[in-house]
């Protein structure tokens, strides 16, 4: 198969990345990564100048980053998105394709008609009824979305090699083989936070809910009266510091982490029902722009009992020549370089 030599792009509410790499028999390389603030109304806005002010930033991003091919791999953000595991008896390939309509009408709260459907099985497994079922991963995304990017996107002057959700992409960009041990992969977004369980490099399990970096931030100017970039400012420096600035930015945003916390704990018990004989949850990966919050995997494995790390996917994955200060803020590029790795998928 011919190399598109694709980037990935990824588009968030708050900042946009690009990442660009090349693979050899052995390794990863390094090839360019960058961010930048995405436009206020961003990708939320229909206005065709809103659309061209993306385009423009977009474009302006690829040559800054000094990447010279035009293809693109991007990701569909997964609150505009309905991603589920879903269980069914075991099927061909033939059968899936008749009876995943049929599934998607119970669970897609949208007329099939105006959403795009994508699916794939994941695994095999027996029920703890003793009963032999596969799991597979339902992804809908509605058309006008679709539509959306590839407008912005054609008239940044790219080509969209491929599109898929924020968490594969993730997966990829986090998870260096098949014989990981079961994760719990938390990306920590600016509005939403979505997090997946991870066996032997299969997703088995998704949620999310609308919570992330942005609401803690908002927090802290609610107590203190900072405008937003200082807040956000403070909550990067002290973060859950007990000690720093006599911990007072911990105490604005501790009731948000606790209900996080809670959401987490939520999913892992109907996760926990559900797949009775599967592997328990070693570990916690933490990623996203948030992820680096000064004390939050020590915070999420005090509450969660759970070892948990800030995923840094430059380290993760081995991959070479990645500057000093690309290689600080990893965990804000998963996405991005999970995109920019999938045509070396085999």
């Amino acid at each position: 198969m011919v190399k598109s030599n694709a980037f990935g792009l990824d588009i968030g509410t708050t900042t946009m990345k690009v990442v660009s790499v090349s693979r050899d028999d052995k390794h990863i390389v390094y090839n360019a990564a960058l961010s930048a603030f995405t436009p206020e109304r961003g990708m939320q806005s229909e206005s065709p100048f809103d659309h061209q002010e993306m385009a423009v930033m977009i474009n302006k991003l690829v040559i800054d980053a000094k990447i010279t091919t035009n293809n693109v791999n991007i990701a569909l953000p997964e609150n505009h998105l309905y991603t589920r595991v879903i269980d069914m008896p075991l099927l061909s390939n033939e059968e899936l394709s008749n009876a995943i309509y049929w599934e998607a009408e119970q669970y897609v709260p949208a007329p099939l008609d105006t959403v795009t459907l994508a699916w794939s099985k994941l695994r095999e497994y027996r029920s703890p009824l003793g009963d032999n079922k596969m799991q597979v991963l339902l992804v809908v995304a509605p058309k006008e979305l679709i539509k959306k990017y590839q407008n912005i996107l054609d008239l940044a002057g790219l080509t969209i090699v491929s599109i898929e959700t924020e968490l594969l992409a993730l997966i990829r960009g986090i998870i260096a083989d098949n014989n990981s041990p079961t994760a719990l992969l938390i990306n920590v977004g600016a509005m939403n936070t979505s997090l997946c369980i991870i066996q032997n490099g299969i997703i088995v399990f998704n949620y999310s809910f609308p919570m992330g970096g942005i609401e803690l931030t908002d927090a802290i100017p609610s107590d203190f009266g900072f405008a937003p970039a200082q807040a956000e400012e403070y909550k990067m420096v002290y973060g859950l510091s007990d000690k720093q600035f006599e911990g007072k930015v911990r105490k604005a945003i501790d009731p948000i982490l606790t209900s996080m916390i809670n959401e987490v704990r939520k999913a892992i018990t109907v996760y926990n029902e559900r797949y009775k004989g599967d592997s328990a949850i070693s570990q916690i990966l933490l990623t996203g722009g948030s992820a680096s919050l000064p004390g939050l995997a020590a915070y999420f494995a005090q509450n969660m009992g759970i070892e948990t790390l800030i995923a840094n996917p430059w380290k993760m994955l081995n991959v070479q020549n990645v500057p000093q200060d690309v290689m600080e803020k990893g965990p804000s590029y998963a996405i991005a370089l999970g995109l920019a790795l999938k045509e070396y998928e085999s």
